[in-house]
């Protein structure tokens, strides 16, 4: 039995996760599941799957999961305190850690996971965008197992060579194509995009997910960080990764070859395929997603995408090149940013112009350690906050 620590149990990747894992409970053991706030949901998983170990990150949601446990007598031991996430992901008994918290705040028990050497399936891209260089140390340093569950990068690992995964010099690549469905305004006007609401910038046209990620697929930075997290998954640069639109989300990336020929992964747009590979890598289990039907299917577009209308792809690849803390920088800034449109104080363009401001406002410097990933982070929320102070909409 693999013992499973699921950090965000309650999000879409969480809640995924536990539907394939429920078809294998003889492969895996739930041995921990957190949260931030749902407490209900959590309550439920915790009903149902009865781990060992429970955590809200959130202290009232936190308390008020010890009294649904106790109401319910469950014997999983609701923890309490606030290195709870780092603990349970470098746990002795923790097998796999499923890093599915969106944000910064899966930095640090995604490290500590790293750093004891577990299998990391990893959903948090925050991680690589904000730390990459000193992730990937880490991984190697302690031979962690480190399996993406981003749809784009389990396909681009599907169809990389069998033999040397996770590696992109001299296996005969010459380039990763990750496609993008273009989210809810491909076909829109740079003007229209002036006016767009965050009720109309959440309605994906293809795939659940958590609010955050779909503002940043509307604004297609999602793209723009997946291009940083490929760098650092499979060691490539960043001018041979290209970004495809494909509005059908079928392929979910390619790989192609010196020799002409261009690997694709095809299937339903359903998380559910990715984390069941991811779990059972390097081999096939059942995840309950129905098979592609090609036929139904019909056709497969593609596009390039437009950067004047999209400039936050355009912010990812910059990042990129300057390198340093400047992905950390974009990361922290998009935060805020994507925040701030949700709750109606900018509109949609300005996600792009304020990224853009903090990152040429922060000098560029190097990262040592998660403690100076941290201050960069903390250092470009607080300047994006006062930017948006001073372009907050006035009703």
């Amino acid at each position: 039995m693999e013992n499973i620590v699921i950090l965000g149990s309650t999000g879409s990747i969480g809640c995924n996760a536990l539907q394939v894992i429920k078809l294998h409970q003889d492969k895996y053991k739930v041995f921990a599941l957190t949260a931030n706030r749902n407490v209900e949901r959590l309550t439920e998983q915790c009903s149902e799957f009865e781990p060992q170990f429970a955590f809200a990150l959130n202290q009232e949601a936190n308390q008020q999961l010890k009294k649904n446990l106790i109401a319910l007598n469950l014997k999983t031991i609701v923890l309490d305190d606030d290195k709870s996430l780092d603990w349970l992901s470098s746990h002795e008994e923790t097998d796999t850690v499923i890093s599915a918290i969106v944000g910064a705040a899966g930095l640090k028990p995604t490290m500590a996971a790293a750093n004891s050497g577990k299998k990391i399936l990893l959903a948090n891209k925050e991680t690589l965008v904000m730390a990459g260089e000193l992730f990937v140390k880490a991984v190697k340093h302690s031979n962690a197992t480190l399996i993406p569950i981003d749809s784009e990068h389990n396909a681009i690992l599907q169809v990389l060579p069998q033999s040397k995964r996770l590696n992109y010099k001299s296996n005969g690549i010459r380039k990763i194509l990750l496609t993008a469905s273009g989210g809810p305004f491909r076909t829109a006007t740079k003007e229209e995009l002036k006016h767009v609401t965050p009720k109309e910038a959440l309605r994906h046209p293809n795939w659940i997910m958590g609010k955050k990620i779909t503002i940043d697929s509307a604004t297609m930075m999602n793209k723009g960080l997946e291009v940083i997290e490929a760098c650092w998954l499979f060691d490539i640069p960043a001018s041979d990764i290209e970004v495809v639109i494909h509005p059908q989300s079928i392929i979910h990336s390619l790989v192609e070859y010196v020799d002409g020929s261009t690997l694709a992964q095809l299937g339903n747009p359903d998380m559910r395929t990715p984390i069941a590979y991811a779990l059972s890598h390097p081999e096939r289990i059942e995840s309950g997603v129905l098979g592609l039907d090609l036929i139904k299917t019909k056709r497969l577009d593609f596009e390039a995408p437009d950067l004047d209308k999209f400039p936050c792809i355009g912010l990812a690849y910059k990042a990129l090149q300057i390198g340093k803390n400047t992905p950390t920088i974009l990361n922290a800034a998009n935060e805020v940013a994507v925040d701030a449109f949700l709750n109606e104080s900018i509109t949609f363009n300005q996600i792009a112009e304020l990224i853009e401001f903090c990152m040429d406002t922060i000098e560029s410097q190097p990262l040592d350690s998660i403690e100076t990933v941290l201050e960069v982070d903390s250092k470009t929320r607080h300047l994006a906050l006062s930017w948006i102070d001073r372009h907050t909409l006035t009703t």
